[in-house]
């Protein structure tokens, strides 16, 4: 006789705002909740392109994560420090020498991850297009002193994926295979992920990663370039918030997960873990229900996770809203959450 494999809540709150969104704010979305260790609610929703191309989605369709990419270099950072192979507080030259003796010389890893290095946000992709890009990320002036103030940075997680290449001596793609179950540079088939934007240089954008920087890397780079399912985004976030609730990680101490949570650089926006952004206001991605100790990220192309350790609960969801233009999503990342939390309520 088949086992018949139970029945998750409907989460009707949850459903009805991305049911309400399809065809609108995205051509494709996946979403997945777990609740205390487990699985409550994961769907997905359209397809991958508006147009005769057009793919059904999956809830383990691939998505471009954007910058959610540095979840994953941040946590290979932690597990490098965790193996003494490299310190958090050390300054970086010993793996980047030509920082010696230059206003870069102070940094550390600790300030890569908290984007508070000092480094520039990023740069005009067409300003790029006759330089090394990791290069240029490492040699670019600085926009102020190391550890002064929070500039959210793609060229200092640039340089935090050259520092692992360093200290592992692999690729960065080569490193991240490590993990056990992790998203991936540079994935085939590309016809079943969701398209991203019609950029006016490459066209229609599908299963090549929709950065401009990350796509003059070759497609691997420590600030963009992942694709992955929203379990591999879940299975990241239960290794930072299982450890806070007994539950075991294979892959990070307690020690660790903790202190990547808490504080690490003050900004009146969005406050600063070790990769991760903390809720610091109801105007976050979040909403107004998450606990104010929440953890999370957010992707351009219009992908999120937030964690709340309060109600042990992690929230992912990955859209490709850039497919309709480059608008603020704000407003359909802070519903679903709400209605996450609404909808938890009532299971």
């Amino acid at each position: 006789m088949t086992a018949i494999a139970p029945r998750l809540p409907a989460f009707a709150r949850v459903d009805s705002v991305l049911q309400d969104a399809a065809g609108r704010q995205f051509t494709a979305a996946t979403a997945r909740v777990e609740h205390r260790g487990h699985l409550v609610f994961e769907r997905a929703y359209g397809v991958t392109r508006d147009d005769d191309s057009a793919r059904p989605v999956y809830v383990d369709t691939m998505f471009d994560l954007a910058s959610l990419t540095k979840l994953f270099v941040a946590t290979l950072a932690l597990v490098a420090v965790q193996e003494c192979r490299i310190g958090l507080d050390e300054p970086l030259t010993a793996w980047i020498p030509q920082w010696k003796a230059t206003a870069h010389e102070p940094i550390t890893l600790r300030m890569l991850l908290a984007h508070d290095s000092g480094m520039n946000s990023g740069a005009d992709y067409r300003g790029l297009l006759a330089h090394n890009v990791a290069r240029y990320a490492l040699e670019s002036d600085l926009v102020a002193r190391p550890g002064d103030r929070v500039i959210y940075s793609d060229l200092g997680f640039i340089a935090a994926g050259e520092v692992l290449e360093r200290v592992y001596g692999r690729s960065l793609a080569a490193v991240l295979r490590a993990l056990r179950s992790a998203p991936v540079y540079r994935p085939a088939h590309a016809q079943e992920i969701p398209a991203t934007e019609d950029d006016g240089w490459r066209g229609r954008v599908q299963g090549s990663v929709h950065d401009e920087k990350a796509y003059l890397m070759g497609g691997v780079a420590g600030h963009a370039g992942l694709f992955g399912s929203a379990a591999d985004l879940a299975w990241l976030a239960e290794h930072y918030l299982g450890p806070l609730h007994g539950r075991s990680s294979t892959l990070l101490h307690e020690r660790i997960a903790r202190e990547a949570t808490r504080e690490q650089a003050y900004d009146p926006v969005l406050r600063r873990g070790l990769g991760w952004a903390l809720k610091t206001s109801d105007d976050n991605s979040c909403g107004r229900y998450f606990a104010s100790s929440s953890f999370g990220h957010t992707g351009f192309v219009g992908t999120c996770v937030w964690v709340d350790p309060e109600r042990d609960c992690i929230g992912v969801l990955l859209t490709n809203s850039v497919y309709f233009g480059r608008n603020d999503i704000r407003d359909l990342r802070a519903a679903f959450y709400e209605g996450l939390i609404e909808d938890l309520q009532l299971t």
